[in-house]
């Protein structure tokens, strides 16, 4: 095991923490607008302090990296959120760690853990995205979601792509989010589709198997048979010559 490995499972249960801390003194202040000055900063310093911890801990996994290029390379939405803190929708994309961690830390068959993949990583990103348009929304004059329900009722029809129209977006952070939401709606529904169809598929393929071993070994009792009755005919053949050579004998032996 490697040391960047060795890290990673180590700080896991760490960052599944700091991950909901991340969470909490984001969407609290949106979730909760009447909040007091003090309540507010203390929510603020809680950001800025689980963004010094994601900050660190992206640090030390480049330095113990074994190929730091391609570590990059495949963490650049971590890299964005480590270098422009200040855009609240790229922290969003930290945030989704969350659900890395659950992953690694469920233990259960693979059709299960995808099927709680799958349905955590929407719940996660309805949530997620109500909370992000709200908070983009609602300080907006012309815009149209200015309650928790609003958001989450355009983030559902937004995520399952039926799109009523009824509650949408008006500032550019918000169509963002909006066009975040979209391609998650259509990605999760793309999975869904495809373990479907690899269960029908598998179904049959385990049908066509039994019958393929059905058909074999009727094949074989066949042929058993067949093989069976070849030796009943040879039997019957020398029990015949028998007889005759019995009755030859015995007409030889009769004065």
């Amino acid at each position: 095991m490697d040391r960047l490995t060795s890290w990673e499972r180590r700080t896991s249960g760490g960052l599944l923490i700091i991950g909901t801390g991340f969470l909490l003194g984001w969407a609290v202040p949106v979730i909760v607008p009447g909040l007091s000055a003090p309540a507010r900063t203390a929510f603020w310093y809680l950001q800025i302090i689980t963004w010094a911890l994601f900050t660190a801990d992206y640090v030390i996994r480049v330095a113990l990296a074994p190929q730091r290029l391609r570590f990059l390379i495949r963490n650049i939405p971590s890299l964005l959120v480590v270098l422009l803190p200040l855009l609240r929708p790229l922290w969003l994309l930290r945030a989704l760690l969350l659900l890395h961690v659950i992953a690694e830390r469920v233990k259960v068959p693979l059709r299960l853990r995808a099927v709680v993949y799958v349905s955590g990583t929407a719940i996660f990103l309805a949530l997620v995205g109500s909370v992000a348009v709200l908070d983009a929304e609602r300080v907006d004059p012309g815009g149209n979601i200015k309650t928790v329900g609003d958001a989450l009722w355009w983030s559902l029809t937004t995520m399952t792509t039926v799109g009523y129209g009824d509650r949408f977006p008006v500032t550019s952070e918000g169509r963002l989010v909006a066009a975040g939401l979209m391609l998650a709606g259509i990605a999760l529904l793309g999975v869904v589709t495809a373990a479907i169809a690899s269960w029908f598929v598998e179904r049959f393929e385990r049908t066509a198997a039994l019958d393929r071993r059905t058909e074999a070994e009727l094949a074989e009792v066949i042929s058993e048979l067949a093989e069976v009755r070849k030796a009943l005919v040879d039997l019957g053949s020398a029990q015949s010559r028998l007889h005759e050579e019995v009755t030859s004998l015995t007409a030889r032996l009769t004065p």
